[in-house]
């Protein structure tokens, strides 16, 4: 039987692994899952990471908790974001090796990448520029989770995986008004504009940027396809010190049309508005999913369909499950 820790499983994309792993051992697989709780783990703790590894000796360590946030959040708060998310990877990754675990997956974020970076954006376009400036402490920490991986599997011979994701979005995200990402955001701001019979909504920035989006259920699916690739299958389309790998739908869609598309599903006729004071960030990300499209896996939920289930779950919360305040 198989013992796997999943980090962050409160999370949205710790959530949708856990739930398939929970299906995988209701249909009759062999496995034990470990969870904690931040109450009863702080993983940015190391004596305390250490001593949970240390006594239940997971067997495999699958990595997707992170502090995250928007475009406000990353700029309100820099040293929140390197810190933390800093800590939580050299706890996790080093005490996992301290305690004998030898396959581990981590979850990183298309904002490794250069600001200036070619598009699609290809694996090894990975420290070849200058980051966007709004996220990069956080992208500083993902990449140092990478090189971690890395130097434990050239030094150690174990077997630490990286998957970096796109834009995620559905059931369990984050509405914050100010704290989260530009899909949720939307479908908050096109509901309460709906509810209270609003004339306009105002996005920020252009609306000029593209991005690219990838429902939670689809990464969790890509996430445990990585993890269960055997070594000489994985390491055939990795090498050493270019060894994660892109998880993407490979299309994307520019801030405006995306707002009109949530618009659409949630039912607002009203006008939507340009707020151009406020940063647009990158102006386009794009990620090149090429890699992991050969090793044989591709996104099956359309944006469409994603933003109107993601919708449907949302009216289904009371607010105080939304993560809202």
């Amino acid at each position: 039987m198989r013992k796997i820790y999943v980090a962050g499983h409160r999370g949205m994309v710790g959530g949708a692994i856990l739930r398939r792993l929970e299906a995988r051992k209701a249909a009759g697989e062999a496995l034990q899952l470990m969870t904690h709780t931040h109450a009863e783990l702080d993983l940015t703790d190391q004596a305390a990471v250490r001593d949970v590894m240390q006594t239940e000796r997971p067997d495999v360590v699958i990595l997707a908790a992170a502090k995250v946030g928007g475009i406000h959040a990353n700029n309100a708060y820099p040293a929140e974001f390197i810190y933390e998310n800093l800590m939580i990877e050299c706890n996790v990754i080093h005490q996992a090796f301290a305690a004998g675990v030898t396959r581990l997956l981590q979850l990183g974020s298309s904002c490794i990448y250069p600001k200036e970076a070619p598009q699609p954006m290809r694996e090894d376009a990975l420290l070849t520029g200058v980051l966007e400036p709004t996220n990069e402490p956080y992208a500083i920490a993902k990449i140092a989770g990478i090189k971690l991986c890395e130097s434990y599997n050239r030094q150690h011979g174990v077997d630490y995986r990286s998957v970096m994701p796109t834009n995620l979005y559905g059931p369990g995200d984050n509405f914050h008004p100010e704290n989260s990402h530009v899909l949720p955001a939307l479908i908050r701001r096109f509901h309460e504009a709906t509810r209270d019979g609003l004339e306009e909504v105002v996005i920020w920035g252009t609306g000029k940027p593209r991005r690219e989006f990838l429902h939670v259920d689809d990464m969790a699916e890509a996430s445990l396809f990585v993890l269960d690739l055997p070594r000489p299958d994985y390491k055939a389309n990795t090498r050493p010190m270019l060894s994660h790998i892109n998880v993407g739908s490979g299309e994307d869609i520019s801030i405006a049309d995306l707002a009109t598309l949530v618009a659409s599903v949630i039912g607002f006729s009203g006008r939507i508005t340009q707020d151009v004071s406020k940063p647009d960030g990158t102006l386009r990300k794009l990620m090149d999913v090429s890699r992991l499209a050969d090793m044989g896996w591709s996104a099956r939920i359309g944006l469409e369909d994603g933003i109107r289930e993601t919708y449907e779950w949302y009216l289904s919360q009371p607010e105080d499950g939304l993560r809202m305040t």
